[in-house]
């Protein structure tokens, strides 16, 4: 099944076929096929289950931006697993961007969108609003008006 690379606009884009049984740039690829699937399937897809449920429960205070940077991560994410469940271990590579020698790893639609929802997340962080600091109260009871005007009750 291995074909030649196909390259478009003067090898700015490079298609080839790839099997990744790693994480991001084939990290992890040397794991055995145990712990690659609790490290690489199996916790991946618990924190997507807790992001999921975060998601759920807080949507409603959510900017758009941040909404859809979170459904990035999470169909990215579940993507990838998915991936690597059908495909023992794997998940399939096939895009490569760079100018001469200057070049991205091999990555696929859904490492594009845990990437624009990274992205995303980091754009939301420095332009929303942080809340403003409770106001400080004063502590010490205000005297009424008698106290005020010297008179005192019997």
């Amino acid at each position: 099944m291995f074909q030649m690379p196909k390259t478009y606009l003067h090898n700015t884009i490079v298609l080839e076929y790839a099997e990744n049984t790693g994480a991001a740039l084939s990290l992890g690829d040397d794991l055995s096929k145990s712990l690659s699937f609790w490290l690489l399937s199996v916790v991946p897809l618990l924190c997507l289950v807790g992001l999921f449920v975060y998601v759920v429960l807080k949507i409603d205070g959510f900017s758009r931006l941040k909404t859809m940077s979170l459904s990035l991560i999470l169909a990215g994410g579940l993507g990838n697993i998915i991936d690597r469940l059908v495909y023992d271990r794997h998940v399939t590579d096939f895009m490569n961007l760079g100018i001469g020698s200057l070049r991205t790893g091999i990555f696929n639609v859904a490492d594009m969108c845990v990437t624009g929802g990274v992205i995303g997340l980091l754009i939301v962080s420095y332009t929303e609003k942080k809340p403003e600091p409770a106001a400080v109260t004063e502590t010490t009871p205000r005297p009424t008006d008698e106290t005020e005007a010297g008179t005192e009750l019997p």
